[in-house]
């Protein structure tokens, strides 16, 4: 029983010492510890095609993420960290051809580019890298019925892509 309680033990301490040091979080981010504060620029839609809602909800996806899995404080500017994103594009292709020569399925995809500027480590940085994410829906529902839905899948994915690429750098 000892061997048990001194194993939980080491292990509890040296989980407190991993989290402590600020280079890796259970979270998965490698924040380090002079890094304290965000700026998450409002998402910027360029796309030929626009949802009015895309761009809004995707600066509330990102900040609600950082919130949740960082400690950093969100500051409206200059902050240790700055995170640009813009939409690239907003497109709804044919997939899926059935036998009668149709389209069985539609793909939404969205593009964005992000700049991530760390200006107390800046080999960390990282401009205009491209992020993707799509969704298929039934080629016999419109867009307007399933748009809501696809563009908060799209949005998890995006916003999880540039959460990884930027603080868990991976």
């Amino acid at each position: 029983m000892r061997r048990y309680l001194f194993a939980a033990l080491t292990f509890i301490v040296a989980a407190f010492c991993l989290a402590g040091c600020g280079i890796y979080s259970f979270s998965g981010t490698s924040i380090r510890p002079d890094v304290h504060t965000i700026t998450i620029e409002p998402v910027l839609n360029n796309a030929m095609k626009v949802n009015p809602s895309l761009a809004n909800d995707m600066t509330e996806a990102l900040k609600d993420k950082f919130k949740k899995l960082t400690s950093l404080e969100q500051v409206e500017m200059d902050g240790d960290l700055l995170l640009v994103i813009t939409i690239e594009s907003y497109d709804v292709k044919a997939q899926g051809i059935s036998k009668d020569e149709t389209a069985a399925q539609n793909r939404l995809t969205v593009t964005c580019r992000a700049t991530f500027e760390n200006f107390k480590h800046p080999e960390e940085s990282f401009e205009k890298k491209s992020f993707a994410a799509y969704q298929d829906y039934d080629a016999d529902l419109s867009l307007d019925e399933v748009e809501a839905s696809l563009c908060d899948d799209i949005i998890d994915t995006l916003v999880e892509d540039i959460f990884n690429a930027s603080v868990a750098q991976w």
